[in-house]
């Protein structure tokens, strides 16, 4: 029996060896990239005060409870449509044009609790074709709607003005988010914006956003002359800041011009809508942390 034991002994492997502390490595994001659009046109237009749409053959400039329908080739006011002052629509943030419609981020501005509602514009009557009231939201105020396969990226703004307009005093800025939404407007996901992104847009919010031919998420601020090029992150809920492209266009909501780079956007002082060209982005610098969003309807 003593053989036995001894030989099992000697036949043991020996004890593990305990393997050493793993050595976190520092992560550093790539910077963004910077860039310059290159503007290409000037149109007049009266209610260029809160942003531009933009289909085949118009231009829609946005104002707070009026919208102008502009023809592209020759900058001709065609129609327009407006709600009485202090009515039913209030402060219209922004349009996207989409399937022969309108469709607006409306809010309640400044006043809180914050409210907001999406109205559809028939294109061809301009004249109001549908409205969903979202109510109360704890994402904050609605500002903007990007088209996706089954429904919306929606951006959301919480403000923090010296003034205390439109901002609650629990929720700053920082509160400011992308909100993934279904074709019922319900709640399916969403994201932050980057903490750089933020200092920029301060004390507002992303007052414009738009899906690129990229599929890269362009929002811009309140009032810099700059886009921010965002990308959806593979992990984690914070967007990732691919580029900003300085542009001759304060801040606002814009659109892209279909089928192209190009993107309309204003200048309130001005009261003009403005077509620029934006260079490309690369999506390489970030691989392997962020890829495009879906692309839109």
């Amino acid at each position: 029996m003593k053989r036995l034991l001894l030989s099992l002994l000697l036949a043991a492997p020996a004890l593990a060896q305990p393997l050493p502390a793993p050595v976190p490595t520092a992560f550093t994001m790539p910077a963004a990239q910077q860039l310059e659009g290159t503007s290409l046109r000037r149109y007049a237009a009266a209610e260029a005060d809160q942003g531009v749409a933009v289909d085949e053959r118009h231009f829609y400039a946005i104002d707070n409870s009026a919208i102008g329908k502009y023809r592209r080739d020759t900058g001709a006011l065609v129609a327009r449509w407006a709600s009485p002052r202090g009515g039913l629509v209030a402060h219209i943030n922004s349009c996207t044009a989409l399937d022969g419609t309108l469709v607006c981020a409306n809010s309640n501005y400044p006043a809180i609790p914050m409210g907001s509602s999406v109205e559809r514009i028939d294109t061809a009557t301009m004249l109001p074709a549908e409205s969903h009231s979202l109510g109360l939201m704890d994402e904050g105020s609605l500002v903007w709607l990007v088209p996706q396969p089954q429904g919306w990226l929606a951006g959301f703004a919480h403000y923090d003005r010296a003034d205390g307009k439109g901002g609650v005093g629990y929720k700053d800025a920082r509160y400011g988010n992308v909100v993934r939404l279904d074709a019922q407007f319900r709640r399916t996901g969403g994201w932050l914006f980057p903490e750089a992104v933020l200092a920029r847009m301060k004390p507002h919010a992303a007052s414009g956003g738009a899906l690129g031919p990229d599929g890269l998420l362009y929002v811009l601020g309140h009032d810099r002359p700059e886009l921010y090029v965002l990308a959806q992150p593979l992990m984690g809920p914070v967007l990732v800041h691919v580029a900003t492209i300085a542009i001759e266009a304060p801040g606002q909501a814009f659109a892209f011009v279909p089928g192209s780079r190009d993107i309309m956007a204003i200048s309130r002082e001005a009261q003009q809508v403005v077509q620029i060209s934006l260079p490309p982005v690369a999506l390489a610098p970030v691989a392997g942390l962020a890829r495009p969003f879906p692309p839109g309807r």
